[in-house]
């Protein structure tokens, strides 16, 4: 499934194919940076970078708190045991959702760093070829009756798989550079069993992100209407895979 070694005080998954090229440096903007070998960054409460590395295109993120608990520890965690950390999680749920045919980038390395009761962690996935966020299409076109069916069909497959996205957004749902539909950022997510309740507090909060973006943004293409046509694809859907 993925390797797991220890140096010193942080400990090192990965994936197969990427063992032998992994060190402590990848972890590090700086080292990527100083290479020049930085090609680009997504803001956000946390700063994404993308880095080449011969053929690979990668992203490194660091684990940030978020909300009041944020400003004070910015991205100390109470260290649980490994399996528990936020990083072990998330690191071995795209792995298994790799394993189950799922759009998730492949997940590269992880590391957690170990400090007496804390921890901190990092994590850097593969790049998704061409991706243009639902958000960054929408500032530029509204989506179109196929991309809408796209977004919704992937979202039930997820879902009737019983996987959890605690952060569905618009950010986080991506097409590539041949239009598949993706889904990033796994922190805080899980396979559950399928249940309607948790399906539509998904739904809920993918509706609450497009109305928060259409009121942050000047030019934003979206009407309700585009939202009924992606909700009803999603229950067809639903039905249909489960």
């Amino acid at each position: 499934m993925f390797k797991q070694h220890v140096q010193g005080n942080h400990t090192v998954l990965s994936h197969p194919k990427y063992t032998s090229q992994i060190t402590l440096d990848w972890f590090d903007a700086n080292f990527w940076q100083q290479q020049n070998k930085i090609v680009g960054a997504k803001k956000g409460r946390a700063t994404a970078w993308f880095f080449k590395q011969d053929k690979l295109t990668a992203v490194l993120r660091h684990y940030w708190r978020g909300g009041l608990v944020g400003k004070l520890l910015s991205d100390q965690y109470l260290y649980p045991g490994l399996e528990q950390t936020r990083v072990y999680k998330e690191f071995s749920l795209m792995s298994k959702l790799i394993e189950l045919g799922l759009n998730v980038p492949i997940p590269i390395a992880a590391k957690v760093t170990r400090s007496g009761l804390i921890y901190r962690g990092d994590i850097i996935t593969e790049a998704v070829t061409g991706a243009k966020s639902v958000l960054d299409i929408l500032i530029k076109r509204s989506l179109t009756q196929d991309e809408l069916e796209r977004i919704a069909k992937t979202i039930a497959l997820f879902h009737a798989k019983g996987v959890y996205h605690a952060d569905l957004n618009i950010n986080n749902i991506l097409f590539n550079d041949i239009g598949d539909v993706y889904i990033i950022d796994f922190d805080r997510g899980e396979i559950k069993k399928p249940n309607a309740q948790w399906q539509q507090s998904n739904i809920t909060r993918l509706e609450r992100s497009f109305l928060k973006e259409q009121g942050r943004n000047n030019t934003f293409n979206w009407q309700a209407s585009d939202f009924q046509t992606l909700h009803s694809n999603y229950l067809k859907a639903l039905s249909g895979a489960s």
